[in-house]
């Protein structure tokens, strides 16, 4: 295929997918489902404040001192809290999806790339827009990292002063960990504490190496997750992967798999495709 029928096809792809968008923004009422949002901040807040109280002098105090084993192990799983790991391979998904040729797939291959898109919809906007909120908030805020705390003390603060050593507050790896486990949570609530143990300890890492202080990982990872669940609910609204509660979180859609359909998945999914308008409405 020729680059300019590429190129076409793209940009067919692109304007379709912001058709979809639109019109469903429009015949979709804003009905979201009745979240106690301000008691969650406040949690969130006092529990920041109290780890800060109880656990940051203690953890300046020790950088440099944690056993060599504990050291190497934070060392190499702290790096799987980089946004990278999530947002390049969710932007290559959407590339090839952009890229394929949707009327010329078969109902099977037609479920499995809209859903794999619609995934990667989701942990690019989880994970890349609590990214720029943290940027933004780090930098503004300026604290001093612990590797520094002989010199700057536990609350040191530097606003805009665009030095790595005060970009403190809050994690940014804790934050991609938050947005991954709100993703989870959204997805496999049932295995809710799975995800939870994982991401929290690969979070908890951030403050053996030394670049955060424990209350800036818990102010990290609740912005994370908090930026998961407002995805939740945007794609539910548009009817992307969950649907909608009035009394809970979004509840994912019996027809959003990643693997592949048998026979009788795809019966079924060809009776509810009235419903979720998944053949023709691509994300």
């Amino acid at each position: 295929m020729t680059p300019p029928a590429v190129f076409r096809r793209s940009l067919g792809n692109f304007l379709d997918t912001m058709r979809i968008v639109r019109r469903r923004f429009a015949v979709r009422k804003p009905d979201y489902p009745r979240i106690a949002w301000p008691v969650w901040l406040l949690a969130w807040i006092m529990l920041t404040a109290a780890v800060f109280f109880r656990l940051d002098h203690a953890a300046g105090t020790r950088w440099g001192e944690w056993p060599p084993g504990l050291a190497r192990f934070t060392e190499f799983f702290t790096d799987f809290g980089l946004g990278g790991w999530y947002l390049i391979p969710a932007a290559l998904c959407l590339v090839a999806a952009n890229l394929t040729d949707w009327r010329g797939l078969s109902r099977r291959a037609r479920m499995l790339v809209y859903n794999w898109t619609c995934f990667a919809f989701l942990v690019l906007g989880a994970v890349g827009l609590s990214g720029i909120a943290v940027n933004l908030l780090k930098y503004g805020i300026g604290r001093a990292r612990p590797r520094y705390f002989d010199d700057f003390g536990v609350l040191s603060l530097h606003p805009f002063a665009f030095d790595a050593r005060f970009a403190g507050f809050p994690s940014g790896h804790a934050t991609t960990m938050g947005a991954v486990f709100g993703v989870a949570l959204l997805l496999f609530p049932r295995r809710w504490y799975i995800a939870l143990a994982i991401t929290a300890c690969i979070a908890s890492t951030r403050v053996f190496v030394g670049a955060h202080y424990p209350s800036d990982t818990v102010a990290g990872f609740g912005l994370g997750c908090a930026s998961a669940i407002l995805c939740g609910l945007l794609f539910a609204r548009l009817g992307f992967i969950f649907r909608r509660s009035s009394a809970k979180l979004p509840v994912r859609k019996t027809t959003f798999r990643l693997a592949g359909y048998g026979g009788t998945g795809n019966r079924r999914v060809a009776s509810r495709q009235g419903e979720d308008r998944v053949a023709a409405d691509r994300p």
